[in-house]
């Protein structure tokens, strides 16, 4: 393992201004998103939805990697450059998600765990060789009536582990990522409560593992409470509530931190790492890490229409901008206002 490489890459995964796109997602979860935009979930349609984003340098410059969907990392544009040569044209990193979702876990009442382990060291070096610098393995944390278990963080802090320490092996930057989902009517506490249990335990683990934390980056869920809960918080409350979790529980080592958005609105995801990032005096970089909240926007103004291609390059382009802005601590409200 050569760790002065990965820290080089793990740094400009998280250089300041910057933030990364997850456009890593599933064959089954796209289609949803096209589903909801009239448009046919080819491969054709899925490779020029994201080689319209890789090409629009004025959006990428905001973006400092990508994650990719295996299918994705093996696609060539519409004129054959391969899609990863497009991100590297545009000064960004590719990277590529490696994880194979969940299933149930036995033994508990209804927590999952994630798959992938079994045959990860035999794809890393084909990843590796056709361009990717980074991983990403998700696990899910669900809150909720016996859930979760002691057995499911512990489990997936275990599997986070193992898969980082396989990717620094091969190297790959590790994207370590434990969601605590925000699903449900838990109140802010809770969710801090069971984020503070599941970073403990994760981090415990990567040192179990040997994983040098100055080569991988935290993408961790904000301190939120869950979409059914009556209380909801304000911006201030989830800044301050998600610095103090993380502060006490991410060593400084860490280089940075990209945040998922976890379902939050464009704007929401956007102002709350805004906010962190203008109270400060955290020892890592903080950014973003978005898949539909910087997506969902140029897909509704695409819709699949080769017309529309400036468009949803435009708004693809302004939630970059929004973001990147953010991860400065330089976003303002009245700024989304300007024409997406």
């Amino acid at each position: 393992m050569n760790l002065e490489a990965l820290n080089k890459v793990a740094e400009a995964m998280v250089a300041p201004g910057r933030g990364i796109l997850a456009a890593d997602e599933s064959t089954g979860t796209i289609k949803k998103r096209f589903d909801a935009i009239n448009v046919e979930n080819t491969e054709a349609n899925r490779r020029d939805y994201r080689e319209f984003m890789f090409r629009h340098k004025d959006g990428m410059k905001h973006i400092s990697g990508v994650i990719l969907f295996d299918e994705t990392i093996w696609q060539d544009a519409a004129d054959g450059t391969p899609l990863v040569k497009l991100i590297e044209a545009a000064n960004s990193i590719p990277g590529i998600k490696v994880d194979e979702g969940t299933e149930a876990l036995p033994g508990t009442k209804g927590d999952v765990i994630t798959k992938g382990l079994d045959g990860l060291s035999k794809r890393l070096p084909k990843y590796y060789e056709r361009g990717a610098r980074f991983a990403k393995w998700r696990a899910v944390i669900d809150i909720g009536a016996g859930v979760p278990s002691h057995n499911t963080i512990h489990a997936n802090a275990h599997a986070l582990a193992r898969y980082a320490a396989l990717c620094q092996e091969h190297q790959i930057v590790p994207i370590v990522e434990p969601e605590v989902l925000m699903d449900g009517d838990h109140d802010i506490q809770t969710c801090y409560d069971i984020t503070t249990w599941t970073l403990k335990e994760t981090f415990q683990e990567l040192y179990y593992a040997n994983v040098a934390l100055e080569g991988m980056v935290l993408k961790p869920n904000m301190i939120v409470p869950g979409k059914k809960c009556a209380k909801q918080a304000s911006v201030d409350e989830v800044a301050a509530m998600t610095i103090k979790c993380l502060t006490n529980c991410v060593p400084s080592a860490v280089p940075g931190i990209a945040y998922l958005s976890g379902g939050q609105s464009d704007e929401d995801a956007t102002a709350h790492l805004n906010r962190m990032n203008e109270i400060g005096g955290f020892p890592w970089k903080m950014t973003f890490s978005y898949g539909r909240a910087l997506q969902a926007a140029p897909q509704k103004a695409w819709s699949g229409k080769k017309e529309n291609v400036p468009a949803g390059q435009k708004a693809f382009e302004h939630r970059a901008e929004m973001n990147g802005l953010a991860s400065l601590g330089k976003w303002r409200p009245d700024l989304e206002k300007k024409a997406a």
